[in-house]
């Protein structure tokens, strides 16, 4: 048991041969993803709105030696994610083993206070992309006969969290109802779908809130291992659910946040 089908055990615990996307790759979370996934083997295609953060990016994982590369693509765009999964497909020669639907975003606004256009926003930059990304994918994920997406969704689609936007939380809810219904409905094309809903990690847009200090107050005490949680505490969980080794594991929302969705959380 736990070995691969070549019978080799290592081989259960690398990603070598395998190619994968991940949206929105040139910092943050989605940065650390895209080098786990390439420290394991793998070659990688990223994409951000950003061209001076991609290059960047690019440029350091160059010089570590890694298999990536990157286009830039706003994902909130259709015809942006249609020519995205075009471009992998050339690339990858028709074939895609791991797909991470990283990119999110949020309008910390209250509720009464959202507009119709903050909605549709938030809704096609979060939810309709990962899903039309997801079907535009497919087939290069079904031809690759054993692949995994991953969504990165938040704990805020687990808990009602109130220092994000009833909106956002909605988006995440509705991730991880999708990520329980494709890996039913494509379970016969081996492909495996599961979904990360990470906790206060830091990053830069983490940053800006650490400065009110609110965050830190009313999270921390909450937290069973008392601090916020780092990218690549993200990005292995991650890494792992596509690896051979997690071959059994489908349908499931991991919370990566320190225990904090044991205790749960609610601000006044």
């Amino acid at each position: 048991m736990g070995e691969s089908n070549n019978g080799s055990k290592s081989s259960s615990w690398c990603l070598q041969g395998m190619t994968a996307l991940v949206t929105g790759g040139s910092k943050g979370i989605g940065y650390a993803i895209v080098e786990e996934l390439a420290q394991l083997g793998a070659t990688v295609h990223t994409c951000s709105r950003n061209e001076a953060d991609l290059n960047k990016s690019l440029k350091e994982w160059t010089t570590k030696g890694y298999r990536i590369t990157g286009s830039v693509c706003d994902v909130a765009s259709r015809v942006e994610r249609e020519e995205l999964i075009a471009r992998v497909s050339s690339q990858f020669n028709g074939k895609l083993n791991i797909l991470v639907n990283n990119v999110g975003t949020n309008i910390q606004k209250h509720t009464l206070d959202f507009t119709a256009e903050d909605f549709a926003f938030l809704m096609n930059t979060n939810l309709e992309s990962c899903f039309h990304l997801s079907q535009l994918a497919h087939p290069l994920l079904k031809a690759s006969e054993s692949a995994s997406i991953i969504f990165i969704s938040s704990i805020a689609g687990v808990v009602a969290i109130n220092l994000v936007s009833v909106i956002y939380s909605a988006t995440k809810g509705a991730m991880n109802q999708m990520t329980k219904n494709l890996a039913c409905e494509w379970a016969k094309d081996n492909i495996r779908t599961n979904c990360i809903a990470p906790g206060p990690i830091r990053t830069p847009l983490l940053e800006k809130f650490l400065k009110e200090g609110k965050i830190v107050n009313a999270y921390i005490p909450r937290t069973p291992l008392g601090r916020f949680g780092e990218g690549e505490e993200v990005s292995s969980m991650v890494a792992f659910l596509c690896l051979p080794a997690a071959s059994y594991i489908t349908g499931q929302t991991i919370c990566v946040d320190g225990g904090f969705t044991v205790n749960g959380l609610h601000i006044s």
